[in-house]
Formats: C-alpha cells, structure tokens, sequence
C-alpha cells in the first residue's frame, strides 16, 4: 500500500510540475507565412508570435529539409501541417499552401531539457520569451560550444542570439583572424557583421597601404563610407597622404 502511494505521489509531483510548462508554452501561438526563396533549398519562413499586448516578428530564409511533412509539390491550393524540430524547441505548423506561397497558425513546444543543456556551457537565464526566440534564431548548445572555442571575451546568453541573428559563426571569426584581425570582443565582432567589416574589406584597405587598423577605425569606414573606390579616388586626385581620420571627416562632409 506504501509503494503505491509512493508511486501515486511522484506521479502527482510530475503532473504539477509539468503543468505550468505546458500552460507557458500553449502561449506560445502565431501565425506563419511561407513565400519562395532565392536561395536554393530554402524557403522564406515568418513568424508573427502576440505575447502580453505585444507581437513579435522574424522573417529569414529556412532549410526546405527543417519543414517534416510540408507539401511543396501540390501547385493547387491545399491544406498543409507540418513541423519544424530545433534544439530549443518544436514549431507544430498547420494552414494552406498555394503555388508555394501559403498562411497559417503555429503552436510552440518548448524542449524542457535545453535551458539546463544552455546552462551547463555557462549560458542562463533562458526564460519562455529566450527559448523561443533561439528557437526562432536556431540557436544549439553545439553552436555555443563552438564559439566557446573561439575564446572571445563578453559571449552571455544575450549576445550569443545576437551572434546569431548578425551571422557572426566561428567560420567568421576565423577568417577575420587570417586576415589579420584578431577582434576578442562579443561587441565588436556583432559591430563588425551589422556594418559589413568583412576579411576581404580589410585586405583591400590594407593594399592602399593602410596596415594594423585599430577595429574601431574600421567600424567608422563602414559607417560613413569609406570604401576602397573613395580612398583610390581621393588619392587619384593628388591626396595620397591622408589618414583614416581625415577620410572619415572628408566623408561625414560629403566632400567627394
């Protein structure tokens, strides 16, 4: 008689501790919309998700292969249900589809496992709204790990969605540090990919002779327009000496 209550009692514990998992996640409802991408293999995938007054929306290009169960064959309209499985999360998909561009409604289920997978990396403060957003973004515990590696300073939760959603991988950062940058700071790198410091931007700098350009000095290239072409075009108009600085403030003037 012990035993069964005993089992009778955990099972209980189970069911109310799941209970309030189950109700945040049921919050979690949108509506989707699909159009055909540019990009081979790929979809364009939006979500619009309304939470406490409020809506959020994100629009990026998806794997064809993420959408289990979609018809993107059927030309004629057609009712679609599908599902989208990631690390945080799974996105269970249900409306219409026509000539590959359709609407519908999605239900978010949180992985209950993946804030505690997050946190053993050193990455808390997963709440509902971080879940669903790296859900959203595809953010794993493989690519913390993988970035991780890369030893940059300042990687919290909050920035590495933001690594994210700015495209800021490992692959980048190592192609920054073989042209010849070796930016460790999380902000930076995001400053970096927002204002398109890419490697093959640094070694056309650096062949009109300007070398060892502090990160900072780069950021304002982009900002203000110095490109390679203004800089051959001021120095084929017998200004061939001038610093960065100048170049910037000639820019900021429009003085062309």
């Amino acid at each position: 008689m012990k035993s069964r209550i005993t089992t009778f009692l955990a099972a209980l514990i189970c069911i109310v501790a799941l209970a309030p998992a189950v109700q945040a996640a049921e919050d979690f409802k949108g509506n989707w919309t699909i159009s055909p991408s540019k990009l081979p293999g790929q979809i364009q995938f939006s979500l619009i998700h309304r939470r406490d007054g409020g809506y959020s929306q994100s629009e990026s290009d998806w794997l064809v292969t993420e959408f289990q169960g979609l018809d993107l064959a059927t030309i004629a309209r057609h009712d679609v249900k599908f599902t989208i499985t990631r690390d945080a999360g799974r996105f269970d998909c249900e409306g219409y589809l026509k000539n590959g561009e359709g609407a519908g409604l999605f239900h978010f289920v949180r992985d209950a496992g993946f804030p505690k997978a997050m946190s053993a990396l050193g990455f808390d403060g997963i709440d509902e709204d971080m879940q669903f957003a790296m859900a959203v973004h595809d953010v794993s515990p493989e690519f913390a790990k993988s970035l991780k590696a890369e030893k940059v300073t300042g990687l919290t939760t909050d920035m590495l969605l933001a690594f994210r959603i700015h495209g800021v991988t490992p692959q980048y950062i190592r192609e920054l540090r073989a042209a010849g940058l070796a930016p460790s700071s999380s902000d930076m790198l995001v400053a970096f990919r927002i204002h398109g410091v890419t490697p093959e931007f640094v070694r056309s700098v650096e062949k009109l002779g300007y070398q060892n350009l502090e990160p900072e000095k780069l950021v304002a290239m982009r900002i203000h327009g110095v490109t390679p072409e203004y800089i051959t075009g001021m120095k084929a108009r017998g200004l061939k000496n001038l610093t960065i600085d100048q170049l910037v403030n000639l820019r900021i003037h429009d003085i062309d």
